[in-house]
């Protein structure tokens, strides 16, 4: 487990639930390619409504059931992994969003119970 503490970066990435990359879902390979280069960890996120920058509304309303929702993917790791699989990553990305930020790790681990 790689020690998170302070300033860090956290990278997200915005695509759509349909997007594919190698014949499997595209966030399935972000997570697959993130596991094998020993990042931090990842969260993937499955929003209920959202556009991006085709203008089209996908939502998770009952009577307009989209098969394209929102995804969200988050990576909080160090600035030198992140600048590492940051060009792992982008090819991976036909349409979305990539985003970096600055956050304070405040706690990251496991505790004894």
């Amino acid at each position: 487990m790689n020690e998170l503490k302070g300033e860090q970066i956290l990278l997200r990435i915005f695509i759509g639930e349909s997007d594919k990359h190698s014949g499997m879902p595209l966030y399935e390979s972000i997570v697959h390619t993130l596991h094998r280069e020993k990042t931090s960890g990842v969260t993937v996120l499955r929003g209920i409504s959202g556009f991006g920058p085709k203008s089209l509304v996908h939502t998770s309303h009952i009577l307009r059931l989209s098969q394209d929702l929102p995804i969200i993917i988050e990576i909080v790791d160090t600035p030198d992994n992140i600048d590492r699989i940051l060009p792992i990553i982008e090819p991976m990305v036909e349409d979305g969003l990539i985003t970096k930020e600055n956050v304070q790790v405040v706690y990251y681990g496991v505790k004894n119970r």
